[in-house]
């Protein structure tokens, strides 16, 4: 009883964080799934992605209600995303038997995630220029946003997380989309992602559906609350915060691979 409650509050958690940022949420669940409850590097990744779809299901329903999602200017990124997590997913059986190398891919999109957090939450002043831009500016850039999506979701194919780290950026720096459009475009294009992704690791057996169930009960909740507040609170404090934390944590995975190795 007491893990069932844990696992709801961690898919609260993860939930928030990804209404909030428009990540998947997976940087909080993995190391919990590895660390707290002792899943393998594989099937940690298939049962987090299955939390992560319903983290992108809640949030991305909420910013399209909000109206930060535009579909047609992102469909290329869709699209191009769903193939590539096909193709990924179908290749993960084989990296599922290289555990090491899955907890140091892992453990370097966290540091990448984490120092993006940070880096944004400390160029605050820069994201509110960016938030400024109109939304007639958003360019119809059809190779730029199929490279995009094809490499976004390659990481639910893979590591079973998400790629908002990639999203986000890519969204606001290259196709100049308004901050709180980038985020609900992330969850929006990660959502189809993370659910063909949750479908293959489910039929490949990578899946522990007692733990992911609390989970996406606690994600799909928080993922509401997350976009809501989006609306209402600067966010800049809370990447810093928890870009730390989440580098320490990438560092563990690292250092996890390091050990095996020596």
């Amino acid at each position: 009883m007491q893990c069932f409650i844990i696992l709801i509050i961690s898919g609260l958690f993860a939930g928030f964080l990804g209404g909030m940022l428009g990540i998947g949420g997976g940087i909080v669940l993995m190391p919990i799934l590895r660390f707290f409850v002792g899943l393998s590097p594989a099937f940690a990744s298939g049962t987090c992605v299955i939390t992560v779809f319903f983290t992108t299901l809640g949030g991305s329903f909420r910013h399209y209600k909000l109206g930060h999602v535009k579909l047609r200017p992102i469909l290329p990124v869709i699209v191009s995303g769903a193939v590539s997590s096909i193709i990924f997913s179908v290749f993960f059986p084989y990296f599922a038997k290289k555990p090491i190398w899955l907890d140091l891919g892992t453990g370097l999109v966290f540091s990448i995630i984490s120092l993006r957090m940070i880096i944004e939450g400390l160029s605050d002043r820069r994201s509110r220029k960016i938030e400024k831009v109109h939304k007639t500016e958003i360019k119809n850039r059809i190779l730029a946003k199929t490279g995009i999506g094809a490499l976004a979701g390659a990481m639910p194919g893979l590591l079973g997380i998400g790629s908002g780290a990639i999203l986000v950026p890519a969204f606001t720096l290259l196709l100049r989309f308004p901050i709180k459009i980038a985020i609900g475009s992330s969850l929006t294009c990660f959502c189809m992602n993370a659910f063909l992704s949750s479908g293959f690791k489910l039929f490949q057996g990578y899946t522990i559906i007692q733990t992911a169930l609390p989970l996406c009960l606690g994600a799909l909740i928080g993922a509401n609350i997350g976009a809501f507040i989006n609306r209402h609170f600067p966010s800049s404090l809370l990447k810093i915060i928890f870009g730390i934390a989440f580098l320490c944590i990438s560092f563990k995975y690292i250092w996890m691979f390091m050990g095996e190795k020596l």
